[in-house]
């Protein structure tokens, strides 16, 4: 009892890495929403989702032990199970697709947007809550099929403004490196570590990923090939599948924002063949995508074998990186209603409100002010939140069967037969 009333007393914050979407903010995301629809749609992509809560048996299947054992939220509920808050969307995927895999249909093309948690240190960039876009193809293993999930993610950087001098997708291939790993005497067991270490050169001083290098297992003449590897931009002419993805993204006309990139290699396990990350050609950012090919996820959660192709992007540095060009739009309305009816006096305060009902029953977003308080307060009020226009039902009006409109943009005001007052407003509103 004494924690409750030191609780009540306390003003209590949200918890950390977590974020509060106040309208404005709330607005930049439902824009970003809505333009990455507009975008999934344009390529025949539907809408899914999944559960918010998963067994941890999911993700130990594939995902990787780093991102089972130290990043996902997991309790045990009153049954005993293990449960986490979905770290990520593709194993959920797998096993929706794995569930009904005889019933669907061919090439799947799924999108979805929706919250994740990973217990992560907070840093720019980077919350343990975020939200977060998948799309993925299922069922196709091409390299054109690799090609149009990157061509989806250059739209979006068209339709949002990010030019090719701003962000870049860069591609590599697991195969590719495997294949150079194969020359290079590199045991399959040893591949994965070679992999991370890939994954933290620029992270680490060029002695210090010698050093790990060794660690790692490999010999001096290993480490210098894996070097000569990774400095050679010509090296993807050597795979018909990255000669063809390059063929692809030219006839999609995105190859302007793509480059081959030999020390791309992703984190994840369940990888197979084409992988890709986005950045800011600055290099300010975290990744502001990843993703690529994993034609055994299906399978590894008890579906039959079944190619696919995908990638994530989380809502928090695409945002960043929008706000530094200034490329989030001015003129998003935290507000939804444009229009505000004012109340008069007590008298018209119930015709007020019977004023705004009519005027939504006719299509309009309408707010109505609560109360009878000065007319120059409450056309403030309708400044603040956005609105446009103003309505004034006075006694004048009531008598004459008209209502006052306000032009809150240009300040002019006219009375309005109220049978035309929503073809009125509605002129007011087009964009001009």
């Amino acid at each position: 009892m004494e924690w409750f009333n030191q609780t009540m007393m306390a003003r209590i914050q949200s918890l950390k890495g977590t974020r509060d979407f106040y309208p404005e903010e709330m607005a930049v995301r439902t824009w970003l929403y809505d333009t990455i629809r507009k975008v999934s749609e344009s390529y025949g992509y539907q809408e899914y989702e999944g559960p918010l809560l998963e067994s941890i048996d999911l993700y130990a299947a594939k995902s990787g032990e780093e991102l089972v054992m130290k990043q996902s939220f997991v309790f045990e509920d009153r049954g005993g199970d293990l449960i986490t808050l979905r770290p990520e969307l593709t194993p959920t995927l797998a096993r929706m697709v794995a569930q009904r895999q005889r019933q669907l249909v061919y090439p799947l093309r799924w999108w979805s947007f929706g919250p994740f948690w990973r217990y992560e240190t907070p840093q720019k960039g980077r919350s343990r809550e975020f939200f977060q876009w998948n799309i993925d193809m299922i069922g196709v293993d091409t390299p054109e099929a690799d090609a149009e999930l990157i061509a989806v993610a250059v739209e979006l950087f068209i339709q949002i403004g990010l030019s090719p001098s701003q962000a870049v997708i860069l591609v590599n291939n697991r195969s590719l490196m495997d294949d150079e790993f194969e020359h290079m005497g590199i045991s399959p067991e040893l591949r994965p570590d070679v992999l991370r270490l890939i994954d933290r050169r620029d992270k680490l001083a060029p002695k210090e990923w010698d050093s790990y290098a060794q660690e790692v297992g490999l010999d001096v003449s290993q480490i210098e090939a894996l070097k000569g590897m990774l400095s050679n931009q010509e090296l993807w002419q050597k795979s018909e599948t990255m000669i063809r993805l390059f063929d692809a993204l030219q006839a999609l006309g995105v190859s302007d924002y793509v480059r081959y990139a030999p020390h791309i290699v992703r984190g994840l396990d369940y990888y197979t063949g084409t992988v890709f990350e986005a950045w800011d050609v600055d290099g300010e950012f975290r990744a502001l995508f990843g993703g690529g090919r994993y034609d055994n996820l299906v399978e590894a959660v008890g579906g039959d074998p079944l190619p696919a192709v995908g990638f994530a992007m989380g809502d928090i540095v695409i945002t960043l990186l929008l706000k530094k060009y200034g490329l989030v739009p001015e003129a998003l309305d935290a507000s939804p209603a444009p229009v505000l009816v004012t109340v008069f006096d007590e008298g018209s305060l119930l015709k007020s409100i019977a004023l705004a009902a009519e005027l939504r029953a006719q299509g309009l977003n309408v707010a109505c002010y609560p109360e009878p308080v000065k007319l120059g307060k409450q056309f403030k009020f309708a400044d603040r939140i956005g609105a446009r226009i103003a309505i004034v039902l006075g006694p004048d009006e009531i008598i004459s069967g008209t209502v006052a409109v306000k032009n809150l943009l240009d300040g002019s005001q006219e009375a309005v037969p109220r049978n035309e007052a929503v073809n009125f407003i509605n002129s007011l509103l087009e964009p001009r």
